[in-house]
């Protein structure tokens, strides 16, 4: 009994080991990122801020309403973006202690929607920052009451960034979503054609949650987010096929 209890031990302990020292890589890679990005936080806070000041009437700039704003507001975003820029590592050592537990099937579909995720996570913030946020803050700046000066805390205008980039990183992983979905055989393209209005409503409905008090924002997010749900259609209609032949031939 107690040798039985050893080898289901055995393997526990090594999982454990190696999802450890998964962890201990992960965290030191967003540690090494982080430390080169702390030189250049107050930079990247200005480039952050541009455009909101490219909106702002000349000489409008951001303010800082309590003390120690103008320091910790540029390391949370060091910080945000040292963990954008490590994600790859990050999942890679994700990756790397699941896949030696994955069929070769399961790897072969696994790694292009990592991928895919990854970038449409990124596309989305891009997204948001040279699209959306230039016409967020032009209408705000036009619907500005007169003699209102239009000055942002910095730790505030921060935080609706940031809102607005994980919302939008979020909502282009639309696609991979219903992939997932139409292999794991939950649905299939002809059922999201058919529920196509009731998938646009529920998608305004989420822009609205998701996105600050503004039209515009919503619009911004609604109507990128109708377009993957189309793109996620024909992604689901080439993936289905594919996963029927390989029940039969099983």
């Amino acid at each position: 009994m107690t040798d039985a209890r050893s080898d289901i031990e055995r393997p526990l302990i090594a999982h454990l080991l190696e999802l450890r020292l998964r962890l201990l890589r992960g965290s030191i890679g967003l540690l090494v990122v982080l430390a080169g990005l702390l030189p250049f936080a107050n930079k990247l806070y200005g480039y952050l801020a541009q455009p909101l000041l490219a909106k702002l009437p000349k000489g409008g700039q951001l303010i800082a309403t309590q003390v120690a704003s103008p320091f910790f507001a540029p390391m949370k975003l060091a910080f945000f973006v040292a963990l954008l820029v490590s994600m790859p590592w990050l999942l890679y050592q994700a990756w790397a202690f699941v896949a030696p537990g994955l069929y070769k099937r399961e790897k072969r579909l696994a790694l292009p929607l990592l991928s895919s995720a990854l970038l449409l996570f990124y596309a989305g913030c891009a997204f948001a920052y040279y699209l959306v946020l230039p016409m967020v803050f032009g209408f705000l700046a036009r619907v500005t009451p007169a003699g209102v000066a239009m000055m942002t805390d910095i730790t505030s205008y921060l935080d609706f960034v940031l809102v607005l980039f994980l919302a939008f990183g979020l909502a282009f992983e639309l696609p991979v979503a219903l992939v997932i979905l139409a292999l794991l055989g939950w649905v299939t393209p002809e059922q999201l054609r058919e529920g196509r209005g009731y998938a646009i409503v529920g998608i305004f409905i989420v822009a609205a949650v998701l996105t600050p008090p503004d039209v515009v924002s919503q619009l911004m997010l609604a109507i990128p987010m109708c377009l993957l749900y189309e793109a996620g259609i024909i992604a689901a209609k080439f993936v289905t096929p594919r996963k029927q032949a390989d029940g039969a031939s099983a």
